[in-house]
């Protein structure tokens, strides 16, 4: 099984919580690694996610933990929210 990884990098503005993290992360830039998995066909190649990283440093330390990019999506969509706005229900930003 052959893979590729690729890195980028999010901010957030305010503290925030993703599933799969027991606390609560600071405000800061983050490292977020992917792993697809390839795959070759007769007519074209496919890449497929297997896995995506949250890279957390603090105090000299390096955590990883394996996130859903959906949820890291949907943190991101809340930390645009005003800070006086409660997050909807599906934790995207309201349209009203």
């Amino acid at each position: 099984m052959a893979l590729r990884s690729t890195s980028s990098s999010v901010t957030f503005t305010r503290p925030f919580e993703l599933k799969g993290i027991e606390v609560l992360q600071p405000a800061g830039t983050y490292e977020v690694d992917t792993e697809e998995e390839i795959v070759e066909t007769l007519h074209r190649t496919v890449y497929v996610r297997v896995a995506t990283f949250l890279i957390m440093r603090s105090a000299g330390m390096v955590r990883t933990a394996t996130i859903d990019p959906k949820d890291l999506e949907a943190a991101l969509a809340r930390d645009l929210l005003p800070a006086s706005e409660p997050p909807s229900p599906s934790g995207l930003p309201s349209t009203a």
